[in-house]
């Protein structure tokens, strides 16, 4: 009778190399921009074999993908306040918090860039504008559930992700807490609601 393998702790080598595979592609990012290293400059920079990379990965679209989605799911975590209102500011300044973290603007230009990259560039693209999406749409779902109506998952794009985006690609203005606050009033405002509760309620008697 074989022996048990052992269980491969989550936490264990594996998800190390896979980190400091992932912050080697954010650094070469930030220095060279998307189209100018290879896996093997991945390789290098994370003191790992090509082998090992193309073992995990595949194709450095695949890695790309990966470190865009993994950045999406450990960032901006969508928040469950109990209603719709007080969940998109805390996203929206969750949202403007990581997009001027550290590897932030580095993950935007990414995406930004597999647009242009041929077939594999955009699958790889729609694979976090997707993640994203789904991510919207269970918080959108649960203000559904409380019986409120909320925006389109589009509409949370339009008017408050791709503002920020634009100022923190082309250095247009700080993401401050005022600045989120008005974006979220907008949307709310083009949907019927207001920022002020008394005014809210004076809307439900009349």
């Amino acid at each position: 009778m074989s022996e048990p393998r052992p269980t491969r702790r989550p936490g264990g080598r594996s998800a190390r190399v896979r980190a400091t595979v992932h912050r080697a592609v954010t650094g070469l990012i930030v220095e060279r921009g998307y189209g100018h290293f290879t896996v093997g400059d991945v390789a290098t920079r994370a003191t790992v074999a090509d082998s090992s990379i193309y073992r995990r990965w595949g194709t450095l679209e695949t890695l790309l993908t990966d470190v865009a989605i993994t950045w999406l799911t450990t960032t901006s975590p969508i928040p469950d306040t109990g209603g719709l209102e007080q969940d998109l500011r805390t996203y929206a300044a969750n949202v403007a918090r990581d997009l001027t973290g550290p590897d932030g603007l580095a993950v935007l230009r990414l995406v930004i860039a597999l647009s242009s990259a041929g077939e594999a560039g955009i699958q790889a693209r729609d694979a976090f504008l997707a993640e994203r999406g789904r991510q919207l749409q269970d918080m959108l779902d649960r203000a559904l559930d409380r019986g409120e109506h909320p925006p389109e998952g589009l509409d949370i794009l339009d008017h408050i992700l791709a503002p920020m985006y634009v100022r923190v690609l082309f250095g247009a203005g700080p993401l401050t807490p005022a600045y989120t606050d008005t974006l979220v009033d907008r949307l709310l405002a083009l949907r019927g609601y207001s920022a002020d509760p008394l005014r809210r309620s004076g809307r439900a008697q009349d």
